[in-house]
């Protein structure tokens, strides 16, 4: 029997997503925002620079009008506007739906929050007038990884062939929207970086930490300088959008907006450690699965984290997350070590939609985070998520063909049996290219 209790609400913004019929004319959509709301609509296909100018020009206007993707995001008007907004819209032809727009979340566990506070304390430690409080010397950072245990990479690289793999990424671009990245951790410099905040008043810069956790498992360094290996995808172009803020959270309309311009930037691969918890029972967003379809067909795939709502332990498996529930998106689950389902992972139970594609490691998972600190242990399918995303790159560079739906089919179709229902797991463990070991395990699986 599975326990399944209500998961939170929603959290609305005010505002509204509007999303039209393919193809309609930039006029038009201005023409019927106008009648509706009265507000004057800016376009995502004037702004060469993105972020901080859509944002800006969005807080004048009142209309954001996401053209690729054919969604508008509407400020609230004042009192009951937004509703009688939403009836007209919904009448249109035109419009296919009408929803508020909702706040996403990082995808974190206890463990995470708890690595937050104590980087905020390190950080008021930091302060000159703080400083002499502390003992001499300082406190010292803590080393992961025992001397006597050193090894060449971290478990989740091993038990996916990764550190086997004769692939670097190379050639092939990464985004990553979540909080960003600290650009001062020494195992960055020198990378290939290309940046945009979609969070106003904020730039890319990692606050938070989780953008960075997530950006090193799927893009850090060969060989660190004072870590193993724990990066999947050690020569890919990362491309680094801010669609959270430093406290971790984001409205869609910075979601979204970052997903149209990863697409435009021709990231092969977009990795998404965010979301929100669904209902049993509800079915997948189709804002969302405009998105993945738009991604899809110019050749990116979006690689999403299934969600951490589950108490496993209680026999309580919550739904596939949003935006990972949408069919055309990769939904990821988590195990662990021991190849066992992590407590926290989502199940694909709802029968609407919202399967689980594939698993990647996602409990205790060493990368990089802000610095001082510079490393840390954090669990969530927030951190199987980039795993995959960073193989995905591998595959990507492996062959020049596997772009969108076909590096979609390559993953799944070289996942690992670890023994567990697709519910789960989807395909299975999801395993790099470029080894023997990957290759006997693509042989082997059904086609």
């Amino acid at each position: 029997m599975n326990n399944i209790a209500a998961s939170p609400p929603p959290q609305p913004t005010g505002n509204m997503l509007v999303m039209f019929q393919p193809n309609r004319k930039p006029k038009e959509i201005e023409r019927l925002i106008s009648n509706a709301v009265g507000a004057k609509v800016v376009h995502s296909r004037d702004f060469h620079a993105a972020g901080p100018d859509v944002a800006e020009a969005f807080a004048e206007a009142g209309a954001l009008s996401l053209d690729r993707l054919g969604i508008v995001v509407i400020k609230a008007p004042e009192g009951d506007g937004i509703s009688v907004a939403a009836t007209m819209l919904r009448a249109r032809k035109e419009v296919v739906e009408v929803r508020p727009e909702f706040w996403m979340h990082v995808l974190a566990g206890w463990d995470e929050r708890y690595a937050a506070w104590v980087r905020d304390g390190l950080s008021l430690l930091a302060d000159p007038a703080l400083r002499a409080l502390l003992p001499p010397g300082g406190i010292a950072a803590p080393s992961f990884v025992p001397v006597a245990e050193q090894i060449s990479a971290t478990w989740g690289l091993t038990a996916t062939g990764v550190d086997r793999s004769t692939f670097s990424g190379a050639g092939i671009k990464l985004a990553v929207l979540d909080t960003g990245l600290d650009l001062l951790h020494p195992d960055f410099a020198g990378r290939s970086i290309v940046s945009a905040s979609f969070v106003p008043g904020e730039d890319v810069q990692d606050v938070q930490g989780h953008g960075t956790h997530v950006i090193g498992t799927a893009c850090g360094p060969l060989a660190p300088a004072e870590q193993v290996r724990y990066g999947v995808a050690y020569e890919a172009e990362i491309h680094v959008g801010k669609v959270l803020n430093n406290a971790g959270s984001g409205t869609e309309r910075w979601i979204l907006a970052g997903i149209e311009w990863a697409v435009e930037s021709k990231c092969e691969i977009i990795s998404l450690s965010l979301g929100r918890a669904v209902q049993p029972g509800e079915p997948p967003d189709p804002f969302y699965e405009r998105a993945g379809e738009y991604a899809l067909e110019n050749g990116s795939l979006i690689i999403a984290a299934a969600g951490n709502e589950s108490w496993r332990q209680y026999n309580s498996i919550r739904p596939v997350t949003s935006p990972a529930n949408a069919a055309s998106i990769m939904a990821v689950a988590a195990v662990d070590a021991k190849m066992k389902v992590a407590n926290f992972s989502c199940g694909g139970i709802n029968p609407a939609g919202g399967e689980v594609n594939v698993a990647g490691p996602g409990v205790d998972v060493l990368s990089s985070v802000p610095v001082p600190r510079n490393y840390d242990r954090f669990s969530g399918t927030s951190m199987a998520t980039p795993h995959v995303a960073g193989i995905a790159a591998l595959l990507a560079q492996s062959d020049k063909s596997l772009r969108g739906k076909a590096l979609w089919t390559a993953l799944e179709r070289g996942a690992r049996n670890i023994g567990h229902p697709a519910r789960d797991v989807g395909s299975g463990l999801v395993m790099a290219p470029g080894t023997a070991v990957s290759m006997d395990l693509q042989a082997a699986q059904p086609i």
